[in-house]
């Protein structure tokens, strides 16, 4: 689903925000990827939402090589291919939750109606099919965080990134919320979510880690190490009969 090689990203006064970045990410992985303010998390999600092309190196997703698409075509990728979540939602004031998830699909050339009706069932698969016509102001804050994983699912797409889901959250709201992308990831969405909260990182499948810019630790190549490390000696075993 996401693979970057050697991807760089290079602000004016030479500030490495990513700098040498390899990561692959398997379709239906549920990852989170974890790092201290600056280490480049932020930068990684618009680079993999496609929101921000890299200075050198390789970004494909979904197979696609995002160096080869015009804006337009972008574009189109992101309205059909990633969906987003955000720390503080996003939502439009005055505007009732049907419409702000509706208003997600706009760029997918669909009918209102048609908007409208999957807008309706991406509430009800979230558990606010009772909310559907309630203002942003009349929800709590994590009926609002659920309304926005609406908004990022109702187009079916295979990825979602998460940015800091829980971050305006109390704890019980942002237990709810995991336990909601949990089970999306359960229906097959691959989920990457970024996040500086280790112990969120902790109760997710694989855990990348970020400083200044680079990927210190990935648990999924540490297992990949254990893994070859038991197997190892049978093989020589099996090769010694």
């Amino acid at each position: 689903m996401i693979s970057l090689t050697d991807v760089r990203k290079i602000y004016p006064g030479g500030v490495r925000a990513l700098d040498g970045v390899s990561l692959e990410i398997a379709r239906g992985e549920l990852v989170a990827i974890v790092g201290p303010s600056g280490s480049g998390k932020s930068t990684m999600l618009n680079t993999i939402g496609t929101l921000d092309r890299p200075s050198s190196g390789t970004v494909r997703i979904d197979g696609y090589d995002i160096s080869t698409l015009s804006d337009g075509r972008l574009s189109a990728l992101r309205a059909t291919r990633i969906g987003f979540v955000f720390q503080h939602f996003h939502l439009a004031a005055k505007v009732p939750a049907v419409d702000n998830v509706a208003d997600g699909l706009l760029y997918t050339g669909l009918a209102l109606a048609e908007r409208r009706r999957r807008a309706a069932a991406a509430l009800e698969r979230v558990g606010l099919a009772h909310r559907l016509d309630h203002e942003p102001h009349e929800l709590s804050g994590g009926e609002r965080q659920r309304v926005a994983i609406a908004r990022a699912v109702a187009g079916d797409p295979p990825l979602v990134l998460a940015d800091e889901p829980t971050g305006a959250l109390d704890s019980v709201s942002g237990a709810g919320v995991m336990d909601l992308l949990r089970e999306l990831n359960g229906t097959g969405t691959t989920i990457v979510i970024i996040t500086h909260d280790r112990e969120i990182a902790a109760g997710l499948p694989r855990q990348v880690s970020m400083r200044d810019g680079t990927i210190v630790s990935d648990s999924a190549a540490t297992l990949d190490d254990e893994v070859m490390a038991l197997t190892e000696p049978r093989r020589q075993a099996g090769a010694g009969r």
